[in-house]
C-alpha cells in the first residue's frame, strides 16, 4: 500500500500540473494526490506532488522559496505576459549593457508589489481572472507582496536576458519579466520558464513523467526516482524534541498533547510558524503549526509513515 509520499518530479512542457496528477493518481492507485504549486503549461521543472495521506501537509511546502531559471524578450510585450499570447506592444531594442540591466535589477530585489496578471487564477468577484481575460475584460487588480530572495543576470544574448530568480509563494515570473522590461523602457515578455529548485527539492533530484507510466515498474511499490517519505520530506522544518510523556500524549491523539509541549517550551523561543515533533534519534512524530499568535494546531503522521529517522 503506498504510505504518504511526497513526489519531485520534472514536468515538461507542454503538460498541465493537472496532467501530471492525473497521472500519478492511474499509477499509484490513489485519490488523494494533489500538487504544492502549479507550473503553467508552457514551463518545464520541478513539480511537488503530495501523495496519500501527505495531502494533509501540502501547505507546509507550498510555503518553500521557488528558483527560477527564466528568458526575458525585450521589446516585445503580450497579453498573457509570455510567449503564449498576442502581442500588444512592440519595438526595437538596441544593444542593453550589463550596467544598465543591473541597476534595474536592483529594483526588484528584496520585498515589492506586483498586480497579479489577468490571465492567472487569482479570483475578482468570485470568477478567476483568467476566464474574464478570454471574455475580452480587465479588471482592477489588488497589488500584492512578494519577496525576491535572489536576482542573478546569468547571460545577454541581442534582446534576450537569462535570469536566475528565487522568489517567494505566490510570485509571477511573468509579472516580474514585464515589469523588468519596462522598467528597462522597452517592455518585455517571459519567453522560457524552468523551475530548478522549490526549498530543498531540486531538479537534479527529480523524477521524470516517464516513471509515471503504468507500464513504467511492475510494482507500485518499487523505487522511483524522486519519492520521498512525508517525514524525511519535512525535515526542512526546525524541529522540537519530545519527552516520553509528550510522545505518548501525541500518539495517542489526546487533547492535552499541545498544552504539553507548549507548556515546557517558552513562547518567545518558538519564532518559527511550525515544527516538527520529534523523538531524539529516532523519527517524526507530528508537525505542530501557528494558527494565530497564541493558537497552534497538530498534524499527526501515521504511525507507520514516522518510521525514518530525524535529523538532529
Amino acid at each position: 500500500m503506498m504510505q504518504s509520499r511526497i513526489l519531485n518530479i520534472d514536468k515538461p512542457r507542454g503538460m498541465t500540473s493537472h496532467d501530471v496528477v492525473a497521472m500519478a493518481r492511474k499509477r499509484f492507485g490513489l485519490r488523494a494526490v494533489g500538487h504544492t504549486g502549479t507550473l503553467d503549461p508552457a514551463a518545464s521543472g520541478v513539480l511537488l506532488l503530495c501523495l496519500g495521506r501527505a495531502t494533509k501537509f501540502a501547505r507546509f511546502f507550498e510555503a518553500l522559496d521557488k528558483t527560477y531559471w527564466t528568458i526575458v524578450e525585450l521589446g516585445t510585450c503580450t497579453d498573457t505576459q509570455d510567449a503564449t499570447g498576442q502581442v500588444t506592444r512592440a519595438c526595437a531594442v538596441p544593444p542593453v549593457q550589463r550596467a544598465q540591466i543591473e541597476s534595474v535589477l536592483e529594483r526588484f530585489r528584496g520585498h515589492i508589489e506586483q498586480v497579479p496578471p489577468m490571465y492567472s487564477a487569482v479570483k475578482h468577484q468570485g470568477q478567476r481572472l483568467y476566464k474574464l481575460a478570454r471574455q475580452g475584460q480587465v479588471v482592477q487588480r489588488e497589488p500584492r507582496h512578494v519577496h525576491i530572495r535572489r536576482l542573478e543576470l546569468l547571460h545577454i544574448q541581442g534582446p534576450q536576458l537569462t535570469l536566475s530568480v528565487t522568489c517567494s509563494k505566490g510570485t509571477y515570473i511573468r509579472t516580474l519579466c514585464e515589469d523588468l522590461g519596462l522598467a528597462l523602457g522597452y517592455g518585455a515578455h517571459m519567453a522560457a520558464l524552468q523551475r530548478c529548485r522549490i526549498g530543498g527539492f531540486s531538479l537534479a533530484q527529480a523524477g521524470s513523467v516517464a516513471s509515471l507510466s503504468p507500464c513504467a515498474t511492475a510494482s507500485p511499490d518499487e523505487p522511483i526516482r524522486g519519492l520521498s517519505p512525508l517525514s524525511h520530506a519535512l525535515t526542512f522544518l526546525p524541529s522540537l524534541m519530545l519527552t516520553p510523556p509528550q510522545y505518548q500524549a501525541v500518539q495517542t491523539g489526546q487533547g492535552r498533547a499541545l498544552p504539553m509541549i507548549l507548556s515546557s517550551t517558552p513562547t518567545r523561543h518558538l519564532t518559527s510558524l511550525s515544527y516538527r515533533l520529534c523523538l531524539p534519534h529516532d523519527r517524526t512524530i507530528a508537525v505542530m503549526h501557528r494558527q494565530t499568535p497564541e493558537r497552534w494546531k497538530l498534524y499527526r503522521l501515521e504511525h507507520e509513515e514516522s518510521h525514518h529517522a530525524c535529523d538532529e
